[in-house]
């Protein structure tokens, strides 16, 4: 299991929801290939309106349920693997928008970790001493 705490990188990258990488949703692309370079994570999260550099508003409340609305694919790992990650989405994102924050992780634990005698989860799934 991947273990993350301190300082990070987080990039996010905004797209649109019909854009698509060879026939595959463009976002779904980034995820898997964030997960075959072994990065900490990655999540997709749909917007409910927006615009970008196409001064277009994309939005849920129009009479049709999806106008290629906005994405954000938010990946958090170290400075190194997440830099190491970005010549990938430079290929991918021909269209978007991709940034990066400096952020610090206090808790990263995956959901197979074993519960700890408080209730805590220990992310080495070992008990408290």
């Amino acid at each position: 299991m991947t273990r993350l705490t301190g300082s990070a990188l987080r990039v996010t990258v905004f797209v649109g929801e019909n854009d698509t990488w060879h026939h595959r949703p463009l976002y779904s692309e980034i995820v898997h290939r964030a997960h075959a370079a072994g990065l900490a994570g990655a999540s997709v999260f749909r917007g409910v309106e927006g615009f970008g550099a196409s001064s277009l508003i994309h939005t849920t409340r129009l009479l049709s349920l999806s106008e290629d609305l906005p994405v954000a694919v938010v990946i958090v790992d170290t400075e190194e693997r997440v830099r190491g990650f970005l010549p990938q989405l430079d290929e991918l994102v021909t269209e978007g928008l991709v940034i990066l924050d400096d952020c610090e992780v206090i808790r990263y634990v995956g959901r197979n970790a074993t519960p700890t005698a408080a209730g805590e989860t220990d992310p080495k799934g070992e008990r408290p001493s």
